[in-house]
């Protein structure tokens, strides 16, 4: 797990290119559609995703496709599950408390 890819999807407009990507592979100018922003400032976010491993890049004549890449999220992921755990643990602990309270 590398800080890139934390850093990359900090942005909500990356975020949702990558919920755009996750119905398949698409082109630059049809994910460009979904945003009220040129298409170059769109194909910067996918840049920074391509550089943090999170998408890659296809040429198909002169269109660009890019595709999600799903090991980086993997590993996020499961970077995550301890932390997901402690964190359930922890409230499954609060809302007994809690329940004690009301008793």
């Amino acid at each position: 797990m590398t800080a890139d890819v934390f850093a990359a999807l900090a942005s909500p407009v990356r975020r949702d290119l990558t919920a755009l990507l996750l119905d398949g592979p698409r082109p630059v100018n049809d994910l460009a559609a979904h945003f009220a922003m040129s298409r170059p400032s769109v194909s910067e976010h996918l840049r920074v995703l391509r550089d943090a491993g999170l998408v890659s890049e296809q040429r198909d004549g002169r269109q660009r496709i890019y595709r999600l890449e799903p090991a980086p999220l993997r590993e996020m992921s499961e970077w995550l599950t301890p932390y997901e755990r402690f964190w359930r643990e922890k409230l499954s602990e609060l809302r007994e408390l809690l329940d004690e309270e009301d008793l």
